[in-house]
């Protein structure tokens, strides 16, 4: 019987922002976009829970060079949080621990985000991804064993109460990287007395993306295949924050080859360097005066835009 071969992965550069659905980890849905692109290399910029859905920005080969940009990005959240509930995990797909009586009013909610916003140190969930001797916190907590977890600092900019039914509400988080929002909701719910977790979590943005320009699956799948990668972003949309670096020729020939340029009139921090034929990758102008390579594309993409 002959068997349908698949053609070879294609070289795509670029960056998918996908809004990821319900039910899907974010490694199945970087297979599915994967297939869908025929892409050689491809990677993510930080993981969203199965029961969350949102911004999930995708990375396709050159690009992913520069995922770090994004993991190290704030965060935009809306939550559904239930109260007088918690289960294991912190969130609806956890067991059920205890079920107290709910007596809080909108402003008691809006007074206990008052302790939450600012710089907070958090304790992380046994269930997440973090690494204990290599192993996730979360394969610990399936088989029963609690680890002693060091507690993070990270910063909520703003909590905004968007709704209240009596035994639950929505809120709007703003925060920094690695803020669990499990966590975050069952914090709240102790303070307020009765408890609580998370049933439901929406991404709305990272850095300066938002999930209102996202792509989900059913327009990617319904694209052509010689249109899909048309529906990427480009590889500077990680560095959109950066200010650009222009350079003539002889400069981009130096940067390209690992030298250095002296920058006199230009302040120090880290550049989009833009040569002749488009982006060549992230440059760091130093203290000393002098412009650096940090990430560069590759020599097949640069002679590919030439």
């Amino acid at each position: 019987m002959n068997q349908r071969r698949r053609p070879p992965r294609r070289l795509v550069n670029g960056v998918l922002m996908l809004d990821k659905p319900f039910g899907m980890s974010s490694n199945d849905a970087l297979q599915k976009a994967r297939r869908l692109l025929n892409a050689a290399k491809a990677g993510h910029t930080g993981t969203l829970d199965p029961m969350a859905t949102g911004l999930l920005p995708l990375t396709f080969g050159e690009a992913t060079k520069f995922s770090q940009t994004l993991l190290d990005a704030d965060k935009g959240y809306i939550a559904d949080v239930r109260l007088g509930v918690t289960t294991t995990t912190g969130d609806a797909e956890g067991e059920l621990i205890e079920e107290r009586s709910v007596l809080v009013s909108a402003a008691e909610i809006e007074q206990a985000f008052t302790s939450f916003t600012g710089e907070i140190d958090q304790i992380p969930p046994m269930f997440s991804a973090l690494k204990r001797d290599g192993k996730p916190l979360y394969e610990y907590a399936r088989a029963g064993i609690e680890l002693e977890r060091a507690p993070r600092r990270v910063s909520i900019y703003q909590l905004r109460l968007l709704s209240f039914s009596g035994d639950g509400f929505v809120m709007e988080v703003c925060c920094s990287k690695g803020t669990y929002i499990r966590t975050l909701a069952e914090d709240i719910g102790r303070v307020l007395g009765c408890g609580a977790h998370l049933r439901g979590l929406r991404r709305t943005s990272i850095g300066p993306f938002a999930v209102a320009s996202a792509i989900d699956f059913e327009r990617l799948e319904a694209a052509a295949e010689f249109e899909r990668e048309g529906l990427l972003a480009p590889v500077d949309a990680l560095l959109a924050d950066l200010p650009i670096e222009c350079l003539d020729p002889g400069e981009t020939g130096i940067l390209l080859n690992g030298g250095r340029l002296k920058r006199s009139a230009t302040p120090a921090g880290r550049y989009r360097a833009y040569g002749p034929n488009g982006f060549i990758g992230l440059a760091e102008l130093r203290a000393d005066g002098f412009m650096v390579p940090l990430r560069l594309l590759s020599t097949q993409v640069q002679e590919e835009k030439a």
